[in-house]
């Protein structure tokens, strides 16, 4: 198992911090371990709503604070259950720009009982970085993330 995934999982079962803080914490790491995470953040599910709330995240604030299903990437992996990675996102119709800044972006579901409950968005200033290694990375998070929510 990688160093960072050790670490992730250090925070994930931390009995110090509460879910909140350790999904910040969680958000610090990745911000500070890969250089093109750009900002890192979790949307869940919100309420009974099809919308998603903004949850912890590092980087520039966002008006997204609610974004209904299918709109934007977000919104789109909240109806589709699905990995979404964007290499540009001048070349995707349904972008909700956050940043002039923001090249690229990946957005992967989190399941709890079978249901998608929320997701872990990465925006990045560099046009397509994430790669494999990346999004199985940020899958097994988000599966490590369902088991403490």
């Amino acid at each position: 198992m990688s160093e960072l995934k050790k670490r992730l999982l250090s925070i994930l079962e931390s009995p110090k911090h509460n879910t909140e803080e350790k999904l910040e914490k969680v958000c610090h790491l990745l911000d500070q371990e890969i250089s093109y995470f750009n900002w890192t953040g979790f949307y869940f599910k919100n309420g009974d709503k099809d919308e998603l709330k903004l949850g912890p995240y590092v980087g520039a604030p966002t008006d997204h604070t609610i974004i209904p299903y299918g709109k934007g990437i977000c919104g789109q992996v909240a109806v589709s259950n699905e990995t979404f990675v964007v290499p540009d996102v001048n070349e995707e119709s349904n972008y909700l720009s956050c940043s002039i800044d923001t090249k690229a972006e990946i957005v992967v579901p989190i399941f709890k009982d079978g249901k998608n409950i929320g997701q872990i968005d990465i925006d990045s200033h560099t046009i397509d970085p994430f790669t494999q290694e990346d999004r199985e990375l940020l899958e097994w998070l988000c599966n490590e993330v369902s088991k403490i929510l």
